[in-house]
């Protein structure tokens, strides 16, 4: 991690054009293959997400994202939170290519967990592409379990197409 303050925040739509170019970067296409969270030998396309969808979520009730930036550099990662009843859903966690394992997505999913406790969810939970072994195991390192549920990969040909069947598991962080 680079050796300055940093800052965790809502992001705005001002924001919309840095987090699009983030998290597509993060998940498809050849750029992704630089970090370890690409979706690109799953998903065919370039795009994860949209900027018209990415406004309409952050214009949504119950709905945040958060970003991590560096006062120098800008936005380096996110992270979409959504409360759904007592719980906390967490998606679209994405750090840059070039900033990955530094330590950056420790501290954004801390800061999702924090708003959850501040919401009084009782846990946070995921979905995470089965085939995403490394992954599923980072959030287990971080005290999330696999419910044992299964769910249907449901792409939208707008952002991807999976170049073979595909199913999420779910994951949760029950807070005691």
């Amino acid at each position: 991690m680079q050796e300055e303050n940093f800052i965790i925040e809502e992001a705005t739509l001002a924001d919309i054009p840095r987090l699009v170019d983030m998290i597509n970067g993060c998940y498809r296409g050849e750029r992704s293959r630089a970090g370890w969270t690409t979706e690109a030998d799953l998903i065919a396309g370039d795009i994860r997400v949209e900027e018209d969808g990415l406004a309409k979520l952050l214009t949504t009730e119950n709905v945040w994202i958060l970003k991590f930036s560096y006062p120098s550099t800008g936005i380096v990662g996110s992270v979409y939170l959504e409360k759904k009843g007592d719980r906390l859903y967490l998606g679209m966690f994405s750090v840059d290519v070039n900033q990955q394992a530094n330590g950056i997505g420790k501290l954004l999913l801390y800061a999702a967990e924090a708003h959850a406790r501040s919401l009084s969810c009782k846990a946070v939970f995921m979905q995470v592409i089965h085939l995403r072994h490394e992954l599923i195991g980072w959030y287990e390192r971080q005290g999330y379990r696999q419910t044992g549920e299964r769910k249907p990969f449901d792409g939208d040909p707008r952002v991807g197409v999976p170049k073979m069947p595909l199913e999420f598991l779910v994951l949760e962080k029950i807070f005691q």
